[in-house]
């Protein structure tokens, strides 16, 4: 990558797209461009073209996708299948045709098998069932995942693929009925602190682990390997530590100041019961997390308590 490179971020304007466009920034690049949805419609393949012909980008980050927990991906999975599906598509075919120098994917370790191997590998991927509760998700960026591999394969290009595990941070998703789970603690968290509400209520029994990363840190680990990696097989990006649900609710309540009670709604699911990636691929890369999960947290409530009237809801 050279520092005049012009850069689109798919998904700029999102938890995942922002960082990726600060840590470019911090590190001297520049030419970077985006596009909202209501500029561009991903999941037009004419639309995308157009793009492409007009802007003609050298670099490409794919981190445009339709996310969401539990409660989103259960009600509406035709539509999480459809547009990633849709999206992927479009960008990856476009940036084949248009000589991209490089592109960058980006999976999910939710797409893994339902009960993979812990910490989970990367060659793990296809060798079980899906969890349930986000299979149409899963399936479509497999789906991604593999054009990526393919498109090497056949034509040479250097278009590469991450995985990164539980993101949060600063642009997240605060809408109760897609978010996934940190940003749904601090949002009830602190609603439960203006209110003064006696209890709190969070689902499942807070006895499954999961791995969580700052998305700062996943976005310096995305600009590492666009200047450092060209392999075939995708990679984790993750911390290598886990957490239960539990002791993350009582992070995250210390953090906002909430001083009440919480009530675990067992009728709710939780998902895969355990879900860590194994780093050690890129820990031997040359990279490693820097923000730890208390300060993550901290920093995560303070920038949704300075924007709550901006912040997604």
């Amino acid at each position: 990558m050279d520092k005049t490179d012009k850069i689109y971020v798919a998904g700029h304007r999102g938890l995942v797209g922002s960082a990726i466009v600060r840590s470019l920034k911090a590190k001297g690049y520049e030419n970077i461009i985006g596009r909202t949805h209501r500029e561009l419609n991903l999941t037009s393949q004419q639309d995308v073209r157009d793009f492409f012909e007009a802007e003609r980008p050298d670099i490409v980050v794919l981190a445009a996708a339709k996310v969401g927990g539990i409660n989103a991906n259960n009600t509406a999975p035709a539509e999480f299948a459809y547009e990633n599906m849709q999206i992927q598509c479009n960008v990856i075919q476009c940036s084949h045709e248009y000589k991209v120098k490089k592109l960058l994917f980006l999976g999910s370790t939710c797409i893994y098998p339902r009960m993979a191997p812990q910490p989970i590998p990367e060659d793990a991927l296809l060798t079980g069932p899906l969890e349930e509760t986000n299979e149409a998700y899963a399936i479509a960026k497999i789906a991604g995942l593999e054009m990526c591999k393919f498109y090497k394969r056949q034509y040479g290009d250097d278009f590469i693929s991450c995985m990164p595990t539980n993101l949060y941070g600063p642009h997240d998703n605060y809408d109760l009925e897609g978010s996934h789970v940190m940003p749904a603690m601090i949002r009830k968290f602190h609603e439960g602190k203006v209110s003064g509400s006696p209890t709190v209520t969070l689902w499942g029994t807070g006895t499954v682990l999961r791995e969580f990363l700052y998305v700062d840190d996943m976005a310096d680990a995305c600009v590492f390997l666009l200047e450092n990696y060209s392999g075939e097989q995708h990679v984790n990006i993750g911390t290598g530590k886990e957490i239960t649900i539990k002791d993350l609710a009582g992070i995250v309540k210390q953090a906002v100041g909430y001083t009440g009670q919480i009530v675990w709604d067992q009728t709710m699911p939780d998902g895969t019961p355990r879900k860590l990636t194994d780093v050690s691929k890129l820990h031997g890369l040359g990279w490693t997390h820097k923000v730890e999960l208390t300060e993550g947290v901290q920093r995560a409530y303070d920038w949704f308590k300075e924007n709550v009237q901006e912040a997604r809801m």
